[in-house]
């Protein structure tokens, strides 16, 4: 469940990361000791059939959501995967995660991107994503699966791949590319090439990166043709496997419909040639292991200290974490106490409220989760212009602080009706609120995450949603009836 999940992942986000801090630095900062108070999370007599109603959904959400995994962990199917390491002789995508990672404990990122689009299924959207340690070191990696149609490059794909390197920009992340994509699939070129936030955007913020110093490593483990040869020569350092790795803009059909030439792969753009003779490559590793084993010393060399481990083990929620399956609403009529969710959530159940008393239908304050000091934003209703004011103290004093933003999203879809000049003026300052509130959100630098623990419609989801650098989202399936959106939540 990806509530109880966010417990266990929040370390890559946290701003004190061991990455952000080179030798020159003075440490990472010691936290100070914090005594919360308890919340009281107790389930109360009269919610109990809420819960059960909510508990049931949750768990036919649960049963889609392992389908959904199930389908996209088979990737390219038994064909593809039969291609890519018999016929190929390559590594599966998943086993060279296992070969660069200090263990396969990882985020993963998207997961679920590219199923159910229009033009059919495009399992994980091609290519892999996520944040994972790499000799300590945490750090974003960006992986395709060539099983999924030879690994070409579909708008959701880029798409993809563009989300994972913001969250490196970000959080300051190294940023692995393990290469092997045959380019953009060119049927759908007109959604990869023109936009800005198109294929090129890769490039770009491959540029952006390097400008910002934060490394960026690529490992060239199958074909890397058209735009796609870019990632590894604009990457700092980069590494190809012998005959299997390639690099070029148009491959050997492309040089023989132009020039009448036949030449081979490995001639034209492999190992050797980029080793030895073009210099495009830095490393050469005769078979994939190598190459991961390389990966791992690169990221040795990048000069980063790391600092102390906390040996201190965080405390565990008062509440049964795994009573959070009943608290995520079947329907908005179906909403409880947000701070039922937060009890459940944080280190001790404790949880310092910001501002109890004013703006009620949103809920803010400090809590620690996995021993990480975090501001606590939480919809507990509607936003009215008092809560949106109380938020923007809120993030703005979170980012004075330096304390990464928590966001617990649940808002409904009421349209804010005008029937009267008093309310046209209410409505009128609701909006400058929430426009402050969203500025607020917007300018915080701190690292963000949005949960959506039920709707996210309206204004009032700007708010909450606005320049997160990760989220997870309660997944939702919208049905007309009678003129009205209705939320079928499918997994929690």
């Amino acid at each position: 469940m990806p509530l109880k999940y966010l417990r266990h992942n929040l370390q890559p986000i946290c701003p004190h990361q061991p990455v952000l801090h080179r030798c020159t630095s003075s440490g990472a900062r010691r936290s100070l000791p914090s005594a919360f108070p308890v919340v009281d999370g107790a389930l109360q007599l009269i919610d109990r059939h809420v819960f059960e109603a909510n508990l049931q959904n949750s768990q036919a959400c649960q049963q889609r959501y392992l389908e959904l995994k199930e389908k996209a962990l088979k990737a390219g199917g038994e064909t593809g995967v039969a291609r890519h390491t018999q016929r190929n002789k390559k590594v599966l995508v998943r086993d060279r995660l296992h070969m660069l990672l200090d263990d396969d404990d990882f985020l993963e990122l998207s997961p679920f991107a590219g199923l159910g689009l229009p033009y059919g299924d495009i399992p994980s959207a091609g290519c892999l994503t996520g944040i994972g340690k790499i000799n300590g070191l945490w750090c974003v990696f960006t992986a395709n699966d060539a099983t999924v149609k030879g690994g070409t490059a579909y708008p959701i794909t880029v798409k993809k791949q563009l989300r994972a390197q913001e969250v490196a920009i970000q959080n300051r992340l190294p940023c692995v590319y393990l290469v092997d994509s045959g380019g953009a699939f060119l049927p759908l070129q007109s959604d990869i090439f023109p936009d800005k936030n198109h294929g090129g955007r890769v490039f770009y913020n491959e540029a952006i990166m390097s400008a910002m110093r934060i490394p960026q490593v690529a490992v060239v483990c199958g074909s890397c043709t058209a735009g796609g040869a870019y990632v590894p020569t604009m990457a700092e350092e980069a590494i190809i496997v012998h005959r299997i790795g390639t690099i070029f803009l148009g491959g050997p059909p492309l040089v023989k419909a132009a020039t009448g030439e036949e030449v081979t792969p490995e001639d034209l753009g492999g190992a050797r040639l980029h080793s030895e003779v073009s210099g495009c490559v830095d490393h050469f590793a005769a078979v994939e292991s190598e190459a991961y084993e390389c990966t791992r010393n690169i990221i040795s060399t990048l000069n980063f200290k790391l600092p102390e481990e906390d040996s201190a083990e965080a405390e565990e929620p008062l509440y049964n974490s795994e009573e959070l399956m009943g608290l995520a609403p079947r329907s908005y009529n179906f909403s409880m106490d947000i701070k039922l969710i937060v009890s459940r959530l944080t280190d001790g159940s404790r949880f310092q409220e910001f501002k109890s008393r004013y703006g009620t239908s949103l809920v803010t304050g400090f809590a620690k989760i996995e021993g990480h000091l975090v501001g606590v934003v939480a919809n507990n209703g509607k936003l009215t212009y008092e809560a949106c004011l109380k938020g923007s103290h809120f993030v703005q004093l979170c980012e004075q602080r330096d304390i990464p933003l928590i966001f617990l999203q649940n808002t409904a879809p009421e349209p804010s009706h005008t029937l009267s000049q008093n309310k046209a003026e209410s409505n009128t300052m609701i909006l400058k609120a929430q426009a402050s509130m969203m500025s607020a959100v917007a300018c915080a630098s701190v690292p963000k995450i949005t949960v959506v623990t039920g709707g996210c419609h309206g204004s009032d989801s700007y708010a909450m949603v606005l320049g997160k650098c990760l989220r997870i989202i309660k997944q939702q399936e919208y049905q007309l009836s009678r003129g009205k959106p209705k939320a079928v939540p499918l997994r929690m």
